[in-house]
């Protein structure tokens, strides 16, 4: 299908940063690079790629942290996540203070993103879905063609994203994955931002805060 990916995990919170490329143009976009920019450059150069843009799934340290010292690094655009989040970017420089990554720096992506967008990632288009809940400007990144999601801190293998920060919303975040997920097909591969990935039919069989059976 010409579709790789890399996963590298960063930063004391062992953050999935994914590289995702096509192997015959050898471009990539790299999502949500939280930290350690150096190991993630050496990367791209190992696997002789071209990074083309950043996307950012939502403005948490740990998926953040590293994105402005990677666009400069690489000479590249950041995108996303949608604005929403624009608090937590401006806050990137006392989140890493607090957690260990001292590249992080705020930042203002060249593109907020929004529901109904579409990127080109590894030149195939993924659609942009709003999963506010986490974060108040989380973003999914979902291919139905390629039948792959990239979906954040928003779902896990077992478990969803937390919501015990003063801008939670348990109810919100429960709602997108069960209107705006799990509706695109059992069938849909995720990647998360921590841990192992899996599948939307598993998590809507047997996750016990979205599944069936919650």
């Amino acid at each position: 299908m010409g579709l790789k990916a890399a996963v590298l995990q960063v930063t004391p919170l062992q953050q999935n940063c994914a590289v995702l490329w096509d192997e015959h143009a050898r471009r990539a976009s790299v999502v949500d690079p939280g930290g350690e920019v150096e190991r993630i450059v050496a990367a791209l150069d190992q696997l002789d790629l071209v990074a083309e843009r950043i996307l950012l799934t939502h403005g948490h340290i740990d998926h953040a942290g590293g994105a402005a010292a990677l666009a400069d690094a690489l000479g590249v655009p950041v995108w996303g996540p949608s604005i929403e989040d624009r608090f937590l970017l401006d806050g990137l420089a006392v989140q890493g203070r607090a957690f260990g990554i001292p590249e992080a720096r705020p930042l203002t992506p060249g593109r907020w993103l929004a529901e109904g967008d579409t990127v080109a990632i590894a030149g195939r288009d993924f659609a942009v879905r709003h999963c506010p809940g986490h974060t108040p400007g989380h973003i999914v990144f979902v291919s139905t063609e390629m039948r792959v999601a990239i979906v954040g801190d928003v779902l896990f293998r077992g478990s969803i994203g937390r919501t015990d920060f003063p801008y939670g919303d348990p109810e919100a975040l429960i709602a997108a994955i069960r209107t705006k997920l799990f509706p695109l097909g059992d069938d849909i591969v995720f990647l998360c931002g921590h841990g192992p990935g899996g599948t939307f039919g598993e998590e809507r069989r047997s996750n016990p805060f979205v599944g069936e059976g919650a």
